[in-house]
Parts: C-alpha cells; sequence; structure tokens
C-alpha cells in the first residue's frame, strides 16, 4: 500500500517539482527540506542513484517492494533494462488515466480506478496497477464522465502522448502500442541508467 505522507518531499529533496504540479513548493524553495536543506553538500555516486530511485518511485507513487518486482520483470525482458522498467512503469492503468487526461494528479487517477470507474476493455477493474496491453481500451464509467473533476481534466490538460488515441466527448482511449523511451511525458528528467547501477 501506498504510504501516505507529505506530498512533496521528494519534490523539495531533489529540487524539482516530481509531482508533476505547477503550484509545486519547489518553485519557490527549490531546496531540501529541514534546517540543514541550504547547505551545500557533495552528494556521493550512490546518494545520486538513490535519489534517481526515489524520484522515478515518487512519479508512480509505488511502494519500494512494487518497484523491486518491476524491476526484477524488466531485467527479464529482452530490451534494454532502464527502458523495459519505465514501460512497466507508464502502462500501468492509473498512469494511463493521468495520460489520457480523465485526472489531473497520479492520486485522483488512482482514485477514478480503485473505486470502480473506470473500464478496461468494458470491464469495470479497480486496480490500478493492473498493465495495459496494446489495443486496450480505457473508458471512464457512465457516472464518471459527469463527475466535475474528470471535465475540469479534460478541459486542462495536455492531447495525450502519440502511443494513446483519445475520444474526449466518449471520456475513453485505448493504448495503441508501447511507448518509445523518449515519448514518455515524465515531469522531471529521470536517468534510469543510474536507477539500474544502484539495483543492480
Amino acid at each position: 500500500m501506498q504510504k501516505i505522507g507529505p506530498k512533496h518531499r521528494m519534490c523539495r529533496r531533489v529540487g524539482a517539482a516530481v509531482c508533476g504540479r505547477p503550484n509545486c513548493p519547489t518553485n519557490k524553495r527549490p531546496y531540501p527540506p529541514g534546517q540543514h536543506g541550504r547547505a551545500r553538500r557533495r552528494l556521493t555516486e550512490y546518494h545520486l542513484r538513490m535519489l534517481e530511485k526515489q524520484k522515478l518511485r515518487s512519479m508512480y507513487g509505488v511502494g519500494e517492494r512494487q518497484f523491486r518486482r518491476y524491476f526484477a520483470e524488466a531485467t527479464r525482458r529482452q530490451g534494454v533494462t532502464g527502458e523495459e522498467l519505465l514501460r512497466l512503469l507508464e502502462t500501468r492503468l492509473d498512469a494511463m488515466v493521468l495520460r489520457l487526461g480523465f485526472a489531473q494528479t497520479l492520486p485522483q487517477a488512482r482514485q477514478l480506478v480503485s473505486h470502480g470507474h473506470v473500464l478496461l476493455d468494458g470491464k469495470q477493474v479497480n486496480i490500478p496497477s493492473i498493465a495495459v496491453r496494446p489495443g486496450q481500451s480505457i473508458e471512464a464509467t457512465r457516472a464518471a464522465k459527469n463527475f466535475v473533476s474528470v471535465r475540469e481534466a479534460l478541459e486542462v490538460t495536455p492531447d495525450p502522448p502519440v502511443y494513446l488515441e483519445r475520444d474526449k466527448g466518449n471520456v475513453s482511449g485505448s493504448l495503441t502500442r508501447l511507448p518509445e523511451r523518449d515519448e514518455i511525458p515524465l515531469p522531471v528528467e529521470v536517468d534510469e541508467r543510474l536507477i539500474v547501477e544502484f539495483m543492480s
């Protein structure tokens, strides 16, 4: 289960808006929290690699054990481990709901799914981590299509990435193919090679 705590701690730690929100506190205070936050510290190689991992975990809101399972799955795949890891995280149902613009934040997208307001291939699902395969359709339930938060999100979010198709009026979309590394719209840059080095 995802740990509930300060939402912007990781943003402050890395000095970038990991949450993807325009009103992130890092815009005003781009240094770590705490009384020694402004002190200049030389970061070790280990620290830099760990920060990259924590950044990615934070972006997709996954726990440590879950992240390790994704990494193990990525290493078993044919492609480049770091890219496969990003692909696995990006094709989670909650991430797809966010990219399609049915929600403005990942916690909002996760809540839509876990409360049963999303259909995958016409079937109601409530597991945010379920993997979406190319060709599968994602649609908001009849009730969710009229939610103010969903309508608002559709108005303010940008067009989805190229690997997704969206029908705005119908509040539906589909994954047309697996994303390429450079197509994944991460809120801040992540060097997945450092993550692979850290986890290996």
